[in-house]
């Protein structure tokens, strides 16, 4: 038998692996003073058919240990299709039992999102003549940080802003990012054509790929925790964020949407702004408006669950959507997505699943067209 983590995105120390029934692990913080952790993912060779009892055994001092509870771990054979596998958290320990019905199977925490899948999206896009595909400044490590234009070359256009993955082991948002893409690029699609009618989105797919290909939670290569810095972001120790809030501030933002994953909460919500300092009652009111209309768009999203509300004017403006809610004074939100499954509609097969972000964010363009004539 063989484990391995030596690929894009890995992340795993193997404690012991003599034993198929006894295999003991342990997940790799990311960089940083924080020590962050709690993606892993990873590779084991070994017979069909064998059952695989694999222990990680720091689970419990994970970032979000409440995040184990009720969580299944993904698993599949050809990194395309990826299912859940039984799972269970005791005494600190993640404990993954499953029986492969292949010799090679990959495990992670959620269906994971490489490099080469990255620039497989931007490719796509620039392949249809509204997409202009810029590199906005390189990360800590020396990577690009691509950014795609759709339909930009009027500068009265509404600015509709989406970026993803400040925190790279959130790998949903960038599935996330394909839907959006898709519909958005759809030439038959009278939403997606009604919506670049009247404005030009600006996408970031992936703010941090060097934490995205190192293995991390949420940190970049610096240790930096990217939706820490917007108030400050620095060239040396957060580029991402430098670029990204250079570009907003040169052509605008009318409207800004952060999309991450929950560790902990089985639902996909909204994480609003209204707690910024001076905050507008329309900020307030696209926000409702946004979400009702995304109610109506896709079930599998809802209102009901989500963080604690910051009291008035107390927002940390260090995160991105309230700084950019603050700065620009636009509607400005995070949406969450679960690692664990949509309780509300959950799949035993799959559980919240690549393609079920994939739809959700195809779905935010019905929310985004619903609020469009009133962003401005």
């Amino acid at each position: 038998m063989h484990i391995s983590a030596f690929f894009d995105s890995g992340n795993i120390e193997v404690v012991r692996a003599e034993d198929p029934a006894d295999i003991r692990l342990r997940i790799r913080k990311d960089e940083g003073p924080d020590g962050f952790f709690q993606w892993f993912h990873y590779r084991v060779t070994g017979e069909a058919g064998e059952r695989r009892r694999m222990v990680i055994e720091n689970a419990g001092e994970a970032s979000y240990p409440k995040g184990w509870e009720d969580y299944r771990a993904c698993a599949s054979y050809d990194r395309e299709t990826w299912f859940r596998v039984d799972t269970t958290y005791e005494n600190g320990q993640l404990i993954i039992d499953h029986v492969p019905a292949c010799d090679s199977t990959y495990y992670a925490y959620f269906a994971p999102y490489g490099r080469d899948r990255h620039h497989d999206l931007i490719a796509r896009c620039q392949s249809d003549p509204r997409v202009r595909v810029q590199v906005l400044g390189e990360t800590v490590d020396g990577d690009a940080i691509d950014l795609v234009t759709i339909g930009g070359s009027d500068p009265n256009k509404l600015k509709i802003w989406a970026i993803a993955r400040q925190h790279p082991g959130e790998t949903q948002a960038e599935f996330w990012m394909e839907g959006f893409l898709a519909r958005a690029l759809d030439p038959d699609d009278p939403v997606a054509k009604l919506v670049l009618s009247k404005a030009a989105l600006y996408v970031v797919p992936n703010m941090n790929p060097d934490g995205s290909r190192r293995g991390h939670l949420r940190t970049n290569a610096a240790g930096v925790n990217l939706n820490r810095v917007w108030a400050a972001p620095s060239l040396e120790t957060s580029p991402e964020v430098y670029h990204v809030d250079a570009k907003m501030r040169s052509v605008g933002v009318d409207f800004s949407i952060d999309v991450h994953g929950d560790e902990g909460l089985p639902y996909n919500f909204i994480a609003g702004a209204d707690a910024i300092p001076d905050v507008e009652q329309r900020q307030i009111d696209l926000r409702e408006g946004f979400e009702a209309a995304l109610r109506q768009a896709n079930p599998d999203f809802q209102s009901e669950y989500g963080y604690p509300k910051a009291a008035p004017g107390k927002a940390n403006l260090s995160m991105c959507s309230a700084h950019i809610a603050a700065t620009h004074k636009c509607l400005s939100m995070t949406l969450e997505m679960p690692f664990k499954d949509n309780a509300n509609a959950p799949d035993e097969q799959f559980g919240w699943s690549p393609n079920r972000c994939r739809k959700l964010g195809a779905s935010c363009l019905d929310a985004i067209y619903a609020v469009l004539d009133d962003l401005r």
